[in-house]
């Protein structure tokens, strides 16, 4: 099983890598709360997720939630963050079939994008 884990890792980190990343506008920076719900675990989601958001400069953290779902918290300018999840929702290994987006106080003291396992 972790052979497979690793191969399928190592595609998820190419595919993201290889996403062509557009030049953004000077924009508001924000924080959102979001949860996707479909097929999100098992898939490289969260891995993709956090590759992205590195690469767009974000801070902030995505984990797995019990019932299925995927939850993360994106904190930069706000065009970064909307690409992000139309990335997200264009996966063809996931499927995304519900979006909850709200928006929280942005936070100071994080410098930085994680996993949370």
């Amino acid at each position: 099983m972790k052979v497979l884990k690793k191969l399928r890792d190592g595609y998820v980190i190419r595919h993201a890598n290889n996403i062509k990343i557009p030049q953004f506008p000077l924009d508001n920076r924000i924080r959102k709360r979001i949860v996707f719900s479909g097929r999100v675990q098992k898939v490289g989601f969260r891995l993709e997720l956090f590759c992205i958001a590195e690469r767009l400069k974000l801070i902030g953290w995505v984990k797995n939630l019990e019932d299925g779902s995927v939850e993360a918290e994106l904190q930069g300018e706000e065009s970064k963050i909307q690409f992000l999840v139309d990335c997200m929702q264009s996966l063809k290994r996931a499927s995304v079939k519900q979006l909850k987006i709200i928006d929280v106080p942005i936070t100071e003291d994080e410098e930085s994008f994680k996993i949370v396992r």
